[in-house]
């Protein structure tokens, strides 16, 4: 894609943002439409649409149809963050200019009757930022432990608290191993004195996010730099119900009473055995715990230690004459 300059953003918050959002509310603009041909007050506007990828034709209606601006936007305003302090000033007003346009998207019938969008690269970050800075009541997340470093909580929290400073309503899952992580601490900290709602649960999950009950972001099966954007009501209502539902299981952040505590622990453990019996490799048996292959191997040690077992093998045998099936709570 072509490099832009302030003349074109000038262009686009102006004219074309106008056709653009013309365009979306009457769902296309025919090829002769007066106002794109040559000599149209709206060509140069209908041009710089084209440019960007906004605009696309359909052969067979000879119609331009609108395209998503959050798929654009990265293509368009990361790049330019990368060119020193002057493109990313442009690259804020660039973001500015495209918020609003995905705004009226989001409100418009191409942009919320059952979509489900791929988002690659910086582009989920920016689409997260936007849906988020867009809440109305209510944001549901589920966060995996891995994968989750400092610079990343750094930003959510800056991202979350504004939701929440606008009294929105944020409840958030974690794994039990979060509790064990300093920086997890600290996020946890900032949000829930801030209103936020934070739990955690021995099971593993993927990552969801869940805006107004109404759009939901979850990981791609396209690899781990890609996540799916769905607005089909029916898909999203049965993603709020599975939040709901493990929500409710789920134990309080907080609370560190003795005794929650202890249940925290016996649920680890638990897991831990039943991975163990259903035969998990290492690797996968620590990823569902949410804790490194080292610390999983720590499990293990401990589970060794309290049947007097050198092996595995043992181990196994042993928690089978006594009828040990990590689900004795359940």
């Amino acid at each position: 894609m072509p490099l832009f300059s302030a003349s074109d953003r000038e262009l686009f918050e102006t004219e074309s943002a106008a056709l653009f959002e013309d365009v979306v509310k009457q769902g296309s603009i025919s090829a002769a439409d007066p106002r794109i041909a040559e000599g149209g007050d709206a060509r140069g506007a209908f041009e710089l649409l084209q440019r960007m990828g906004l605009l696309l034709l359909d052969p067979e209606a000879m119609e331009y149809t609108p395209v998503d601006p959050s798929s654009v936007q990265s293509q368009i305003v990361a790049p330019m963050s990368t060119e020193g302090s002057e493109l990313l000033t442009e690259s804020s007003r660039w973001a500015s200019a495209f918020t609003s346009l995905a705004q009226s998207w989001r409100r418009s019938p191409q942009g919320g009757r059952g979509l489900i969008t791929e988002l690659q690269g910086e582009a989920i970050e920016t689409f997260l930022a936007s849906i988020v800075a867009d809440a109305q009541f209510e944001l549901l997340t589920a966060q995996p432990q891995t994968d989750r470093d400092a610079p990343s909580l750094a930003a959510a929290a800056v991202r979350d608290i504004a939701a929440l400073d606008r009294g929105i309503r944020m409840r958030t899952l974690y794994q039990h191993s979060a509790r064990r992580s300093a920086i997890t601490h600290k996020y946890v900290a900032q949000v829930t004195q801030r209103g936020a709602e934070v739990r955690t649960l021995d099971e593993f999950f993927n990552r969801l996010i869940v805006v107004d009950q109404r759009i939901a972001v979850i990981p791609s099966s396209a690899g781990l730099d890609a996540a799916l954007a769905i607005s089909e009501p029916s898909i999203v209502a049965y993603l709020v119900d599975m939040f709901k539902r493990t929500w409710e299981r789920a134990r309080p952040f907080t609370n560190r009473e003795t005794t929650m505590l202890r249940h925290v622990a016996a649920e680890q453990r638990a897991m831990t055995i039943r991975m163990l019996i259903e035969g998990h490799a290492d690797p996968t048996s620590a990823k569902r715990l949410g804790v490194s292959p080292r610390t999983y191997a720590g499990y293990v040690a401990e589970l060794k230690q309290e049947y007097q077992v050198m092996t595995r093998f043992q181990l196994g045998y042993a928690m089978g004459l006594k009828g040990v099936s990590g689900r004795e709570s359940e």
